[in-house]
């Protein structure tokens, strides 16, 4: 209970900061309006809080109590309340403020949006740090949580027949030893959303795009092409790569809402089962080769070999219960993966490529050309939309007893013609 003096020694505070305000007429409301503004912009010692500045509810929450009782101070008096459903890690003037503005906006603004607009009026001082979840309890208590809005129409759904849709996400995964050091693993996976087969899983030691386009491209080999792949908005999903990659096969590229998880609800709910089922057998001291082997073992022989409890069957065979539906990957598969770069051909007919020196023609000596690397380190070089073959690695110990000519070429536009044997593949060509 707090003290009659402490009391007295908050109501007198709160009169000093109204009494400017105290008489004023409302055809004074323009001069009104600025002394409030003063008033919130100036920094207060205020007596039991640790808040420097008065917004401007609270002002006029003061004002109205104090001439509404006829000027009585102790109208300004902190009023007697249960502390239960009250936070402690604000004063009760922040908490009812921002309870009214609140109430003010309705309970669709979310809550960062809602802390943005009360710091834009003052309610939140520059420095005060409130957490989510503090905010989230306040208008639990109150009845002015986001519950209480209309909610989002969401079903439960599955797709028609395997691979009408794939999801795919990454999840954090134990710590493995590579060398004499421990690195945290990541687990690309990706599911069938009509089956709930897993189309692949492997762990790797980052969360890079390359890494995700290696998983696609092992599980489009074994599982055929999805007429859709369902992925959230992480880094490794929105690259401009992934999505010619895809549209070149045929594949529609479908992304989540920003933190809206629920749509991918099948994958997470596997994740669940690997972290609960699979990862626990994991012994310390574990290789990232060891954990793809035991992975691959599990979900062979236990996953896939389990009835669903949504299905009814084991995810292999509903799979293969409509395998006829199953469009088959491309023999040139490796050819819509690869990444393309731009370099100069320097004039000693070298080309760098991730650190690894390759040779082009001659007749491409100084020029700025086009090249298609895939992950195998198959590298072919174009210029001006013409394939000129694939570029052969540099060896200097041949290159020191090849006979070379100390002419240039008399008729460099002849040379520059594409060979018949060395144009571009029709499938898979990226640009």
């Amino acid at each position: 209970m707090m003290s009659k003096e402490k009391q007295e020694k908050i109501a007198l505070f709160r009169f000093g900061v109204i009494a400017p305000l105290v008489g004023i007429k409302g055809h004074e409301a323009t001069a009104k309006e600025e002394l409030i503004r003063r008033i919130t912009q100036r920094e207060w010692e205020i007596p039991d809080s640790h808040r420097s500045y008065i917004c401007r509810s609270v002002v006029i929450e003061w004002l109205k109590r104090y001439e509404e009782s006829g000027h009585d101070l102790t109208s300004l008096c902190p009023k007697s309340r249960d502390d239960k459903g009250m936070l402690r890690s604000m004063d009760a003037e922040t908490q009812q403020a921002l309870l009214k503005l609140k109430k003010e906006l309705g309970p669709r603004l979310t809550l960062p949006n809602f802390m943005h607009k009360a710091r834009e009026r003052g309610i939140l001082p520059p420095g005060f740090h409130v957490s989510m979840q503090t905010l989230y309890r306040l208008f639990s208590r109150h009845g002015l949580d986001e519950v209480t809005s209309t909610p989002v129409d969401r079903r439960k759904f599955e797709a028609q027949s395997p691979n009408d849709l794939w999801q795919a996400d990454i999840m954090h995964g134990p710590l493995v030893v590579e060398g004499k050091r421990k690195r945290k693993a990541f687990l690309f996976a990706i599911i069938d959303d009509h089956s709930r087969l897993i189309v692949h899983a492997w762990f790797y030691l980052n969360e890079r795009l390359e890494n995700f386009l290696d998983c696609l491209k092992k599980g489009l080999a074994k599982r055929g092409l999805p007429r859709k792949l369902y992925l959230d908005n992480g880094p490794a999903f929105r690259s401009h790569q992934l999505r010619l990659c895809l549209a070149s096969l045929g594949v529609e590229l479908v992304h989540s809402k920003a933190y809206v998880p629920q749509g991918k609800g099948k994958i997470e709910r596997w994740f669940l089962s690997c972290q609960k089922q699979f990862l626990p057998l994991m012994k310390d001291g574990i290789t990232l080769e060891q954990l793809n082997r035991k992975l691959e073992e599990w979900v062979t022989h236990g996953y896939h070999a389990r009835v669903h409890d949504s299905t009814g069957q084991t995810p292999l065979e509903r799979f293969i219960g409509k395998i006829e539906l199953v469009r088959k990957a491309p023999p040139n598969l490796n050819d819509f993966f690869r990444i393309k770069l731009t370099r100069k051909v320097n004039n000693d007919r070298s080309v760098s490529i991730k650190g690894q020196l390759y040779e082009a023609p001659v007749a491409l000596i100084g020029r700025t050309v086009s090249l298609l690397a895939d992950d195998q380190g198959a590298v072919e070089v174009f210029y001006k939309d013409k394939s000129f073959g694939m570029l052969t690695l540099l060896d200097k110990h041949i290159n020191a007893q090849v006979f070379r000519e100390n002419h240039k070429p008399k008729n460099t536009s002849q040379e520059l013609k594409a060979t018949p044997e060395s144009q571009p593949p029709k499938n898979g060509q990226l640009f």
